[in-house]
């Protein structure tokens, strides 16, 4: 069970939705009291399918967590977000310690795997498009038709039906007002993580770009 205190929970369906599609590599777990599987693998989300939606993904067949979903038992997904250490002295009020600003999403569900060549073709082909498609030259997956065979015998997919969802969005609303803004331009002037965690508090708080 994620710990989240009511100050940072994220309910709001379509910000959870579009965090995953733009974090989609995902932690896979599978729990078990002696031995949990664990699996780091890109997942879609099909908000269409099922009451909360559904994640789409495949594995490799020498991975042994797919035995794991196919007992049906109950997974999570841990979706990360950006990140980075927050200094107190860049608050304005004071005394004040030092935290970590963070976003993840974690969803709970029932897999179903499946080893039909066309379904599979269709979860991979699904996942290439999400992420060539915003290329300049997008890679269309045309392959020949033996080595793609070779290619989907070589996986075992599945389908994921959400059944609980919950986002945590650590962004300083524990500070009072004024310190948030001021978190947000320091990190806006770090590095790639600190700058997309800078926009993410922007968004949250409606804070215009200087």
């Amino acid at each position: 069970m994620l710990y989240i205190p009511s100050s940072f929970a994220e309910h709001d369906r379509a910000a959870l939705e579009a965090f995953i599609a733009a974090h989609g590599f995902a932690t896979l777990i599978s729990p078990d009291a002696e031995d949990p599987q664990v699996t780091h693998l890109p997942l879609m989300l099909d908000p269409a399918r099922g009451t909360l939606g559904a994640l789409l993904g495949h594995v490799a067949r020498a991975n042994p967590h797919w035995r794991r979903l196919e007992s049906k038992a109950e997974v999570l997904a841990i979706f990360h977000g950006p990140h980075a250490y927050v200094s107190p002295s860049w608050y304005v009020h004071h005394p004040s310690v030092p935290t970590w600003n963070y976003a993840v999403v974690h969803v709970q569900g029932r897999a179903r795997i499946t080893h039909d060549a066309r379904e599979l073709e269709r979860i991979v082909r699904r996942l290439v498009e999400k992420y060539e498609n915003a290329r300049p030259r997008p890679w269309s997956m045309q392959l020949p038709a033996d080595y793609q065979a070779q290619m989907l015998a070589g996986i075992v997919g599945f389908e994921i039906e959400i059944v609980r969802i919950n986002g945590k969005f650590k962004l300083s609303q524990n500070r009072p007002p004024a310190d948030r803004p001021r978190v947000a331009e320091v990190l806006s002037g770090g590095g790639p993580p600190e700058r997309e965690l800078a926009q993410l508090m922007q968004r949250y708080y409606g804070i215009a770009k200087a």
